[in-house]
């Protein structure tokens, strides 16, 4: 058998209405680059990242062809579903032989609106998962409050703002992936699926205040301050 190796799925399959552009706010130019190449690059440059997954809408082949074209290695190309989670799974479908013979033993999913992701980070996360089974980045959210009705009942202690990647064991993601699809479960990230549907605990690694996810335009402006320093 194959020595076994991590993927790495980038998420490039929304809209991102929200940043006010014509096109799918992914392919925006951010310091030289367009948002998800970045986060390509980033993925590229770790060793133990032996396969890289694009997930696209069919609308962007164009767009995706030209940010591939300058990569230097290979980028696998997966069309995208109506929803995030249907993106991710038909991602681990097409690696579904590599996960069932042991190839691929960790996968790390990320949103390809998060430019700032560095090999660093994917490498903690990485490591994490393989020590025990699944982790997420995150920051302490200090300033996340419980609300009783519309009175303010205090912090929430220990809570942290998750970001991505987010990775777990391959072959027990798919599987909950695949339950999660059965019963028509919708989560809110992977970590809420695998929460649901498997036993593995989910770690946490401290994530990056500049790990900032492309919302509005004002996140543009500031993703290509931090990239041009």
């Amino acid at each position: 058998m194959a020595e076994s190796t991590a993927a790495g799925v980038v998420l490039a399959s929304g809209a991102g209405t929200r940043v006010g552009a014509a096109l799918n706010k992914v392919y925006l130019p951010v310091a030289g680059r367009r948002v998800v190449a970045w986060s390509l690059a980033a993925f590229a440059a770790v060793p133990a990242i032996g396969v890289l997954v694009l997930v696209i809408r069919p609308e962007d082949a164009d767009l995706a062809g030209e940010v591939l074209a300058a990569l230097p290695g290979p980028v696998e190309v997966v069309p995208g579903g109506p929803t995030r989670q249907a993106s991710e799974l038909n991602a681990l479908r097409h690696l579904a032989p590599r996960i069932a013979d042991g190839t691929v033993d960790a996968v790390l999913l990320h949103d390809a609106a998060r430019p700032l992701v560095t090999p660093e980070l994917i490498d903690s996360v990485l490591a994490r998962t393989r020590a025990d089974g699944g982790a997420v980045p995150g920051l302490s959210a200090d300033d996340v409050v419980a609300m009783a009705g519309d009175t303010v009942a205090g912090p929430l202690p220990g809570a942290i703002r998750v970001q991505t990647p987010q990775g777990f064991r391959a072959q027990l993601l798919l599987a909950a992936y695949e339950q999660a699809a059965a019963e028509g479960f919708l989560g809110t990230d992977t970590a809420s699926c695998m929460e649901r549907f498997s036993a593995l605990p989910v770690r946490w690694v401290p994530g990056s205040a500049e790990n900032l996810k492309i919302t509005y335009p004002h996140d543009l402006a500031v993703a290509e301050r931090l990239l041009q320093r």
